[in-house]
């Protein structure tokens, strides 16, 4: 199993579809907690804790109320860990499950931005740093969230130092805006990782 970590906007989910096109199956965090906030009983619990305020107009969780509440306060975004982690954590071993029956399936690749923080590297073979300069990053988070400097540097206190998760993780891949450069990047990480698994396991 492959870890993939890095700054918000660094582009993991990028390199993860890359993974993708090499034939892994990979699992979207971001994604997956989502769609999790369409899960009626998440729903129901957040509504509980927060409130009606955190609902939209048409009823449904509006995720940047629950941005402004969780990345103001520590203990509520632990609190909102403790009721999304274990469900992230179930549906990955269930698509774990599916991808081991399947066919052509090269490997299993968790895209997660709290994967260090959530202790979830014990369960990978390697993990993938992507690097991205800070003023790129922000650049993409402007252009497609519509966050300020301010913003990301915000949300970036809620995860570990990039400096740690760069020490943590076993190999990196530059992902700076040259697809073709990142690309070839990924390919030669991945055959890395297969090489050292195959030696680990003939062992």
């Amino acid at each position: 199993m492959i870890g993939i970590v890095g700054g918000i906007g660094s582009g993991k989910s990028t390199v993860a579809r890359v993974f993708a096109s090499l034939g892994c199956v990979v699992s979207d965090s971001d994604t997956e907690a989502k769609s999790l906030l369409s899960d009626p009983k998440v729903r129901g619990v957040l509504v509980e804790r927060w409130g009606e305020g955190v609902l939209d107009e048409a009823g449904a969780i509006d995720r940047s109320s629950v941005g402004r509440i969780v990345f103001a306060d520590d203990s509520e975004r632990e609190w909102l860990e403790s009721v999304i982690h274990p469900r992230l954590h179930a549906m990955r071993a269930d698509r774990l499950a599916e991808a081991a029956s399947e066919s052509g399936v090269t490997g299993f690749v968790i895209d997660a931005p709290l994967l260090f923080e959530a202790g979830l590297e014990g369960e990978c073979d390697a993990v993938v740093f992507v690097e991205c300069p800070r003023e790129e990053r922000l650049r993409r988070v402007m252009e497609s969230r519509g966050w300020d400097a301010d913003e990301l540097g915000r949300r970036e206190k809620a995860q570990w130092p990039l400096d740690e998760k760069r020490r943590r993780s076993d190999y990196s891949v530059i992902n700076a805006g040259d697809r073709a450069s990142m690309e070839a990047g990924v390919r030669e990480v991945f055959d890395q990782i297969r090489r050292e698994t195959r030696s680990r396991l003939s062992k």
